[in-house]
């Protein structure tokens, strides 16, 4: 239990830093905001475009052979089985899954399930950070809230994790820090793996958000975006905040 309330305060020491810098996604606490504004606390136009100036662009996405996310008898689990425990990470052997502590450091009015060291959540209160609305969670409704790989598993594999090790694969997959959201399940549906010149947060609002979520998380990895990414997240950088 102490290691868990160790790497959880590590979590949101990380999470207020990511905050300043790219914000809070709940719009409500600021008095007469509208979708045609970015969302609270986005990251401005010169901080997308510092990130944009650190990754590298590739003209493609290529078609890496081999991707396969399932675990099952004869199958790859390229990213190791989902939602373990088994990393070395923040959230990683703290005797909790990944989704778990996800929830549990994205939601407000949170209650665990008694017996489990606060650790299967509930029910809790997501301020949805594609759609802006607040959602209440759920487990018996839980595909309504999901979990999200910012920047999708898949093209991870194209552009690069293909030849990471195993266990850098695991920990990108589990990256409570940087990679993983919650969000309502309907978007993360409509996103799969799709990348920014593809799919975007349906409000406008959000879309600087996302793009310095997107952008840390390729920063971070080391990761290429293509040229259509690279327009559309210098497009979107426009928008923002100057």
């Amino acid at each position: 239990m102490r290691v868990r309330k160790l790497w959880v305060a590590a979590a949101l020491v990380i999470a207020a830093v990511v905050m300043a810098a790219f914000g809070s996604c709940d719009r409500s606490v600021i008095p007469g905001f509208t979708p045609a504004a970015p969302a609270p606390g986005s990251p401005t136009r010169v901080q997308i475009e510092q990130l944009l100036d650190q990754v590298r662009v590739v003209a493609a996405r290529p078609d890496a052979l081999g991707y396969e996310r399932g675990c099952k008898s004869g199958e790859a689990c390229v990213f190791g089985p989902a939602w373990t425990d088994d990393y070395d990470g923040p959230g990683g052997h703290d005797g909790c899954g990944t989704r778990d502590n996800v929830l549990a450091l994205s939601m407000t009015e949170i209650e665990f399930r008694a017996g489990t060291r606060d650790c299967v959540v509930l029910s809790g209160s997501l301020a949805d950070p594609y759609s802006g609305e607040r959602l209440q969670f759920t487990k018996s409704d839980g595909s309504a809230v999901q979990i999200d790989h910012v920047y999708p598993l898949a093209a991870a594999w194209d552009m690069g994790a293909h030849a990471w090790p195993p266990d850098k694969r695991v920990l990108f997959a589990n990256d409570v820090s940087f990679e993983l959201l919650a969000v309502n399940g309907p978007d993360n549906q409509s996103k799969s793996d799709k990348t920014p010149s593809d799919w975007l947060p349906p409000n406008p609002a959000y879309h600087c958000f996302y793009a310095g979520k997107y952008l840390t998380v390729a920063a971070q990895y080391e990761l290429p975006i293509t040229e259509a990414d690279r327009g559309v997240l210098q497009s979107v950088a426009t928008t923002c905040a100057a």
